[in-house]
């Protein structure tokens, strides 16, 4: 509705949830459903430069990385010799040398990069226990309130506060249709007089 706007900034959602009934009736809610409206649109590409839009182009056209189709993969290569450098002393040298090389490297990555999964696995572990107290604490918190927030029901029963709260839902309710309602009746008779004015000239 038009008028659903300018009444849903007044509205204050408060409940318990684990004491009060019918949170999810139809309409419950209606009135700060669109809370987020009186904002303006974002705009995602305030930040973006020109090598992230041209990143993202290539990722909907689904376009292979340019730097990994350029990318050389001769030094991970062991060619022999040519036919012609098959008696090459200095030929088969340089392939012994690179092939060295190549192994060295292999050995160096496999003591760091073990160190390294060693150290990440170790962290995810960390965060996990980490993760798991935070758990064990959100439940103990929920469970707080749900001991507390039935305990209190049980005293507002008694004083018979459930029944008055429930009247005083109905009529704020009531108000906010009563609010829209003479908010529309209000623009029916602008617009109409705007009418009225435009036939008189």
């Amino acid at each position: 509705m038009a008028g659903t706007g300018l009444v849903a900034r007044k509205v204050v959602v408060d409940a318990l949830p684990y004491l009060d009934q019918g949170n999810e009736a139809p309409g419950m809610w209606e009135a700060a459903a669109n809370y987020l409206s009186c904002l303006t649109a974002m705009d995602y590409s305030a930040f973006q430069t020109d090598t992230m839009g041209n990143e993202f182009e290539r990722l909907v056209a689904r376009q292979p990385i340019e730097s990994l189709e350029s990318l050389s993969m001769k030094r991970y290569k062991l060619p022999a010799p040519s036919s012609s450098q098959k008696n090459d002393i200095s030929a088969w040298q340089e392939c012994v040398n690179s092939s060295v090389a190549q192994l060295e490297h292999q050995a160096n990555l496999e003591q760091h990069v073990c160190n390294a999964w060693k150290v990440y696995n170790e962290n995810l572990v960390h965060m996990i226990e980490h993760a798991q107290k935070e758990l064990q604490k959100l439940r103990h918190l929920n469970w707080q309130q749900k001991n507390m927030q039935l305990m209190a029901g049980s005293k507002l029963r008694e004083m018979d506060w459930v029944s008055l709260v429930s009247k005083n839902y109905e009529i704020e309710r009531t108000v906010v249709q009563l609010e829209n309602e003479i908010y529309e009746i209000k623009q029916q008779h602008r617009d109409a007089n705007k009418e009225n004015i435009h036939q008189d000239f």
